[in-house]
């Protein structure tokens, strides 16, 4: 179509445009960058494109069971999702960020993190969606850092002058932190209407049952329950030096359904009480590879 790719129109965060012709007659702008290089059990599936004059259609893989958001809501399935299944998809979500960061060459910020964008297909394994906001820092000597504001209110960076990887992180956390409470990002209601400082709020009283989601009902590992506090909140530290990479995410997610899953379906929340100090250990980078 292109070539060999003769004829370069464009460049941005999707990559290089490319000017190519359909049948050989119908000239098209071929985005070709991103879209070869990205592939990832995690991620949504591009099946294809449609391009005709100004009108594009980009055809995906169907997800049989919508987003994340509408799954918490109860929309669909009027059942509750437990614990360890939110543990599942937290981690598949973080994994296909992981990729993005660290698996991609040059990395990719997403910038648009959140549940309506973490997809479920019909075994509902999580996979990232809607990249209308990812940025791809491939230009001659780009730094992987946008000072271009993105996203959705609630999960915006507080360091909104300065895009990174990290930025993306700061979005996940507050994701981890609707996953365990079930709890609007903003609410004004509450004492503490954003969530990240009613949830701050809520690790002093030192009762996980305080944070959890109540339809829950107790059924889950404290352990595994106060890890993940922890985590989110280190994910959403104001500081982005202060945060977790995605690499790092990943890991302490195995260890929340390590936890979960060492009760064995035998009792319920164990010793619910006692706080726990929001600090983490974090151990050898993992550079993830596509999958």
């Amino acid at each position: 179509m292109t070539n060999n790719f003769e004829r370069l129109i464009g460049k941005g965060g999707f990559g290089m445009v490319y000017h190519g012709y359909v049948n050989g007659t119908e000239p098209v702008a071929v985005k070709v960058d991103l879209l070869l290089r990205v592939h990832h059990k995690n991620l949504v599936n591009l099946v294809g494109y449609c391009e005709k004059g100004k009108d594009l259609a980009l055809v995906y893989e169907y997800m049989a069971n919508g987003d994340l958001k509408e799954l918490l809501s109860g929309k669909h399935d009027s059942s509750v999702l437990r614990w360890e299944k939110r543990l599942k998809i937290a981690l598949e979500a973080a994994q296909g960020l992981e990729y993005l960061h660290k698996g991609c060459k040059p990395p990719i910020v997403h910038r648009d993190v959140k549940p309506a964008n973490i997809l479920l297909d019909q075994h509902l394994q999580a996979k990232l969606a809607d990249f209308g906001l990812s940025r791809s820092f491939s230009n001659d000597g780009e730094s992987h850092v946008s000072t271009v504001v993105a996203g959705t209110l609630g999960y915006l960076d507080p360091e909104t002058n300065w895009l990174t990887e990290k930025s993306d992180v700061y979005s996940f956390g507050v994701v981890l932190l609707e996953i365990i409470t079930n709890r609007p990002v903003i609410d004004q209601s509450r004492e503490r209407p954003y969530i990240a400082e009613w949830v701050g709020l809520m690790v002093t009283k030192g009762d996980i049952r305080n944070i959890t989601d109540p339809s829950l009902k107790g059924d889950y590992h404290s352990d595994s329950a106060w890890k993940f506090v922890e985590l989110a909140m280190t994910c959403v530290n104001a500081s982005s030096t202060s945060r977790p990479t995605m690499s790092q995410v990943v890991i302490e997610l195995i260890e929340c359904l390590t936890f979960e899953n060492s009760r064995g379906g035998t009792s319920r929340d164990m010793d619910s009480n006692g706080s726990r100090e929001v600090t983490m250990t974090f151990g050898t980078e993992v550079n993830p590879t596509a999958r």
